[in-house]
């Protein structure tokens, strides 16, 4: 399993489109707000004083009690009154144009090839599932710190060595974004996912 730096040639030699230092800023910054927004539930809500516990009866008379004049308890100036503008259910999510989000990809893919941090092997398998072993082959391609394995495909005994290993990832170049690509400190494209980014990225 030799792995090799993926660089500027072999992204040319695979058709992969990859941006400049100059361009796709702010297209990265606006991909992962929505990535970060469409995560949220939305789901805060508070009453307001139609809907808190209580009925419509006049705490007291209008008039000849010195107080001012109020109706029913579930007023918001009263101790479990309904809150005034409080918070409701919302829909937080963002849309991002198809061309922006080549386009922070072509960034971020680009930044790292060349920063050096993309490996590149000819296949990644753990025949026989276990850990150690799949360690073992990430140690031998790149520090362990934060990998990003990227594939087309994976088999079951592949997942189920690396399943436990909190500081890899392992993802599909179909399914890989932006922000899995930010968080990581060493990237490895398996085998023809290259074939697969530059097809997203075209």
């Amino acid at each position: 399993m030799s792995a090799q730096t993926f660089t500027i040639e072999d992204a040319q030699a695979a058709n992969l489109v990859l941006a400049g230092v100059e361009k796709g800023r702010q297209a990265v910054h606006d991909l992962v707000t929505a990535y970060r927004a469409n995560r949220r539930t939305g789901s805060a809500c508070t009453k307001t004083r139609g809907e808190v516990s209580g009925n419509n009866k006049k705490i007291f008379k209008q008039k000849g009690t010195g107080n001012a004049r109020h109706g029913d308890k579930r007023a918001p100036i009263f101790v479990g009154g309904g809150v005034v503008f409080g918070p409701r259910p919302r829909d937080y999510s963002k849309k991002v144009p198809k061309t922006v989000r080549k386009l922070a990809l072509r960034r971020v893919l680009g930044d790292l090839t060349r920063a050096g941090t993309i490996r590149t092997v000819d296949s990644f398998t753990i025949p026989d599932g276990k850990t150690k072993s799949f360690i073992s082959a990430l140690s031998a391609i790149t520090q362990p710190d934060k990998i990003l394995v990227v594939g087309n495909s994976f088999d079951d005994n592949t997942y189920l060595a690396g399943r436990n290993v909190s500081w890899v990832q392992l993802v599909t170049a179909s399914d890989l974004n932006v922000e899995q690509l930010l968080l990581a400190n060493s990237v490895i494209l398996v085998g023809d996912a290259l074939t697969t980014l530059a097809h997203r990225t075209a």
